[in-house]
C-alpha cells in the first residue's frame, strides 16, 4: 500500500479516537477552562488565552504526528 494513504489512514483514525474521546470526555475535560488559561475581564473589555489548552492540543498533535511516522517507515 502507498505511504501516502497508510499517512492518511492513520490520520483518519486519529481523529476518530480524538471525536470519540472529546465526546465522552468533554465532561472531565473541560478544554477552555483549564488551569493555566489566562482570562481578563473588566467593564468593556475580555481577554482571553488558553494557554494551558494550547499547549495539550500541540502535546496531543505531536504525539498524533510521531505516531504516524513510526508506521511509514
Amino acid at each position: 500500500m502507498n505511504p501516502g494513504a497508510k499517512a492518511l489512514i492513520g490520520l483518519g483514525l486519529i481523529f476518530i479516537l480524538l471525536g470519540i474521546g472529546w465526546q465522552l470526555g468533554a465532561r472531565s475535560i473541560p478544554l477552555g477552562r483549564l488551569p493555566g488559561d489566562i482570562a481578563i475581564e473588566r467593564e468593556n473589555f475580555k481577554f482571553y488565552f488558553p494557554v494551558t489548552t494550547c499547549i495539550l492540543l500541540s502535546l496531543i498533535l505531536q504525539l498524533s504526528v510521531k505516531f504516524l511516522q513510526k508506521f511509514q517507515r
